[in-house]
């Protein structure tokens, strides 16, 4: 039988670029992580940033636009910036089958210069997928503007694109998390969402996902969700199907998705029987004709008794409804939580409970407070510290909401009440 030499054996070739201040820390922070198989690209018109990025190949742009000081939001100087290097932007990633271009929107060269990179990756043949995060609100309706325009912009030039609002992560912080400790996990989600896809690719497994799969599921596939759940214990499969498909960082649900894709990861004692619980929490809400492919790692790397799953998911119709803030499916999947609890449910932020301030672990849960007025509050003050009592404010009784007052009437008068009112009078 012919044997492959292993120099000359071939495999694929992925390349992630990070763009702008936030892609470059996000760069940063996968290289700490060592991810295999994958080569990094860091891209900037800011010099001073560029230089601290930890990606072995590095590209300033828009050096005579800039001088090297960065686009300051200004979002078609960073468009500028890259359209005066774009041969070489093009050289960086002509020679690759798959670009993961991620950046924070909102700003000027993340923002301004991503479409341009995805076409020139594109241009090359490359599978192109962008993972990108949207700004806080308390950043201005001006950065959210710019950021909504650019993810329109980048969304026409990448296969897939997968957006994750900030906003979202803070819903699952400390309330006494640091600064630093917050946007790091802004980074970490960018690292997460490029190394969930990319160990699909590079790392081998029983059932085996290669980059033809990824490919089948992800060209051409528009808005993408992916997710990771990790479990223990009882019900491990079903656990971190759920967590998977229902994590509070994604924009969007898998209800109708016409591409799924999703990776078993487990120690040896991982059963047949538990990918397929798996599969119907993950296949349950998609289309009935969607195109469905699986993969099993065994991964003994994984703590003991740990099962991983991580899901790609595709194709969804225009309509698909963007989970907005506020939304039931958001708050049903996704209580307050310390940075501690939700590493496991499937984005790991390792090492930021250590810094949180605070010592209690019951104090981990966001105080969201209580509907009780400032002039009640100093009567139970008054009253815990014990003096005299004052009498409670009586505040005048408000009608129900959506509770008509329905008065008596006589059993042959009642045609002139509506109906829905006289079923409850039955």
């Amino acid at each position: 039988m012919a044997q492959i030499k292993p120099e000359i054996e071939t495999f694929a070739k992925i390349k992630v670029v990070g763009v702008g201040g936030g892609g470059n820390n996000a760069i940063s922070r996968m290289v700490d992580s060592k991810i295999q198989g994958v080569e990094f690209i860091a891209i900037n018109t800011d010099a001073q940033q560029l230089h601290f990025c930890k990606a072995s190949h590095k590209l300033h742009i828009g050096k005579n636009l800039t001088r090297g000081l960065g686009a300051g939001m200004n979002s078609e100087l960073g468009r500028q910036a890259a359209e005066e290097n774009r041969d070489e932007i093009h050289d960086a990633v002509k020679s690759a089958d798959m670009v993961f271009i991620t950046c924070g929107m909102g700003g000027g060269t993340g923002t301004g210069a991503a479409p341009i990179i995805a076409e020139a990756a594109k241009d090359a043949g490359a599978l192109t997928v962008g993972v990108v995060t949207k700004p806080f609100v308390f950043e201005g309706n001006q950065r959210m503007k710019i950021a909504q325009k650019g993810i329109m912009e980048l969304k026409d030039r990448v296969d897939t694109l997968i957006t994750i609002p900030n906003d979202k992560i803070l819903q699952i912080i400390d309330r006494n998390i640091t600064l630093n400790n917050a946007f790091a996990m802004v980074d970490d989600v960018l690292r997460q969402g490029v190394q969930g896809i990319s160990d699909l690719i590079t790392v081998p497994g029983i059932v085996n996902v290669d980059f033809a799969d990824v490919r089948a599921i992800m060209q051409n596939a528009g808005s993408a969700l992916m997710g990771v759940g990790r479990a223990t214990g009882d019900d491990r499969a079903v656990t971190a199907a759920k967590a998977a498909v229902n994590s509070p960082l994604l924009e969007i649900a898998i209800d109708g998705a016409k591409g799924v894709l999703f990776n078993v990861c487990g120690g040896s004692d991982l059963t047949m029987t538990e990918i397929n619980e798996a599969a119907k929490v993950i296949t349950e809400s998609i289309d009935p004709d969607a195109k469905v492919i699986f993969g099993a790692v065994v991964d003994e790397a994984l703590k003991k008794g740990e099962i991983k799953i991580t899901v790609i998911a595709t194709g969804f119709d225009s309509d698909n409804v963007v989970r907005s803030e506020g939304v039931s499916r958001i708050v049903e999947h996704s209580k307050i939580v310390s940075p501690n609890d939700f590493r496991g449910s499937g984005f790991d932020f390792p090492n930021l409970r250590q810094e949180t301030p605070g010592s209690e672990d019951d104090e981990d849960a966001i105080d969201i407070g209580t509907d009780m007025d400032t002039e009640n509050s100093e009567n139970v003050k008054q009253q815990s510290n014990g003096e005299p009592k004052s009498e409670p404010k009586q505040l005048k009784p408000q009608p129900k909401a959506f509770e008509p007052e329905v008065k008596a009437v006589d059993d042959n008068d009642t045609w002139d009440i509506p109906a829905f009112i006289r079923r409850k009078m039955k």
